[in-house]
């Protein structure tokens, strides 16, 4: 799940450089590109080149399942140079952060060391409340689930959405409390549980909850309980270190969509584009969303949540309880989402697990059948500023990955996500 808005549904950010035009851009990428004789007997090729031709500079894809691993990629990975987009490359995963966070909150539940039925307000005494918000009322499942009303604290960080406004903010930093408080000085948006809305301010007050139960920062449980085990030696959190290690490919933001001339938005995205490759700390640097990994290890722990290697039986069954999402663009119709992990339908049956994560010039898209034999991560490097470009992009990934999963011959998409709520 995503939207063109960073660190929704899946969501992030990065640094400066001189704004380079599209044109030059979709130049480097015809040049640059598998050509369609490569790509016309391989399924998963021609799909990758199909999300770079939906616009964006450059894409990778990997795929692990009992037959091995695989990597494709499309496009170029520097606009400038034409070099292509690094295989093995670090990648911002933005809001696939959550399912991290959710991950070990649930282990926590499993330990019998904090419920999801507590008030955020029995381990934050006093930290929800004003205009209306009160973390009496709102649950820790509620906050997982996104169903708590909770305003949404990104508009606050983001008081220019330009790329003038990227570079004057993305070095500032704010601590979890002052995340929180920015979102305190707006009325919630419906009542506790009354339905579903994400809100990356329940994910700050999840990694607040983490240390309150275990004295230790969200960052440090993750390392420890998850990264450690699998031996994840690629993800981390970076703290305040806006930079991504080498290698990468670098990530472009379109601020501003280029005019038609009749008011529609553009067949394709030929604006100026800003180098964003470095954080935009404002929202980059929480349990909300600042991990950086690779698609290799994104799918390694999405294998062995869904694998059940993390949680416990009864632990991984709440974390797939699910409540639908409601239908807009850019999702598929029948998505649904349980605490920290969406479930999105596929057109052969049963669906796939997953979360993606998306900020200025990036999108990761992971995805794991529901045993966990089959994962899959998109990886893609530039986003558009109108929202009928990222729709399109975003539908393009959703093929993909469609494809990709339903092409197995003993894939495991599941009978539907467990135990609806």
């Amino acid at each position: 799940m995503s939207t063109p808005t960073p660190h929704t549904t899946h969501g992030n950010a990065r640094r400066t450089g001189a704004a380079v035009t599209g044109l030059l851009a979709l130049a480097l990428l015809g040049t640059l590109s598998p050509g369609p004789a490569h790509a016309a007997g391989d399924p998963l090729q021609r799909d990758a080149d199909a999300v770079r031709g939906s616009g964006v500079t450059g894409v990778s894809v990997r795929v692990d399942s009992p037959r091995g691993a695989r990597t494709v990629r499309s496009g170029v990975g520097d606009v400038r140079t034409g070099a292509p987009v690094p295989s093995d490359e670090y990648i911002r995963i933005g809001s696939t952060t959550k399912t991290y966070v959710a991950t070990v909150v649930l282990q926590l539940v499993g330990e019998g060391r904090l419920s999801l039925e507590d008030s955020v307000d029995r381990w934050l005494p006093g930290v929800v409340h004003g205009n209306g918000n009160d973390g009496r009322r709102v649950t820790v499942r509620q906050l997982l689930q996104h169903t708590s009303g909770l305003p949404d604290y990104i508009a606050d960080v983001l008081p220019d959405m330009s790329a003038a406004g990227y570079l004057k903010h993305r070095s500032t930093t704010y601590g979890s409390r002052q995340r929180v408080a920015f979102a305190m000085t707006h009325p919630p948006v419906f009542a506790p549980g009354a339905r579903w809305e994400y809100s990356n301010t329940n994910y700050i007050l999840a990694g607040m909850i983490i240390e309150a139960v275990t004295g230790r920062s969200w960052d440090k449980e993750v390392e420890e309980r998850i990264l450690r085990p699998l031996r994840l030696t690629r993800t981390y959190a970076p703290g305040d270190d806006p930079r991504l290690p080498r290698p990468h490919a670098r990530n472009y933001q379109q601020f501003e969509a280029a005019e038609t001339g009749d008011g529609s938005a553009p067949a394709s995205p030929p604006g100026s584009l800003t180098d964003t490759t470095l954080a935009y700390l404002p929202f980059d640097g929480d349990a909300d969303g600042s991990l950086i990994s690779t698609a290799a290890d994104t799918n390694r722990f999405f294998s062995a949540l869904l694998g059940g290697r993390l949680l416990a039986p009864a632990q991984l069954a709440e974390m797939r309880r699910t409540v639908a999402v409601p239908d807009t663009p850019g999702e598929v119709p029948g998505s649904r989402y349980g605490l920290g992990l969406a479930w999105t339908p596929l057109s052969c049956g049963g669906g796939y697990w997953g979360h993606s994560g998306s900020g200025f010039g990036y999108l990761a898209w992971p995805a794991t059948t529901a045993d966990g034999r089959l994962s899959v991560t998109v990886a893609v490097h530039s986003r558009p500023a109108d929202e009928a470009t990222a729709t399109r992009q975003i539908d393009a990934i959703t093929a993909l990955v469609d494809h990709a999963v339903c092409a197995q011959p003993h894939r495991q998409g599941g009978k539907g996500p467990g135990g609806r709520t």
